[in-house]
């Protein structure tokens, strides 16, 4: 039995190779605030609801440990998930789409809650951004809160 139970991603760190340029795209884009500069690492913590983005600045002490940038044939992940609320397809591809990001119109998939709608969009190095409205059927997910 595990002596801990998982409640939800605390943070994701992004390699990024222009750190001001993502601390806009996801402030502007998605509404990430700041909320910590670690200048001698070269990392940025955004709050992003309840979890963080980190962006780690390839040229600072943390970004150069990892190599070279990622890119169409080298990825930092695949891609990473962003639960939001509303889920009002038409206006969130209209919002993406004036910040000039090419985005398909939204599908069905799976997530921590269940199936629900999903969009994908690409952040400036070429991370994979998705995100997932609520899943409006839950039933088939136990409540965890009391394991």
């Amino acid at each position: 039995m595990q002596p801990f139970v998982i409640q939800h991603i605390d943070h994701i760190v992004l390699r990024v190779a222009d750190l001001q340029r993502s601390i806009d795209f996801y402030g502007r884009v998605f509404g990430a605030e700041v909320v910590k500069y670690n200048e001698p690492l070269g990392l940025v913590h955004l709050r992003a609801g309840t979890s963080l983005i980190d962006l780690i600045d390839l040229a600072g002490e943390l970004g150069r440990k990892g190599g070279g940038a990622a890119g169409a044939e080298r990825r930092n992940v695949d891609h990473f998930c962003l639960r939001i609320e509303p889920f009002d397809e038409v206006a969130l591809i209209a919002h993406l789409q004036a910040h000039g990001l090419s985005v398909e119109k939204a599908a069905t998939r799976f997530g921590a809650e269940g199936n629900g709608l999903s969009l994908y969009c690409f952040d400036p190095d070429g991370n994979q951004v998705e995100l997932k409205g609520p899943s409006p059927d839950k039933s088939n997910f136990p409540d965890t809160s009391r394991v």
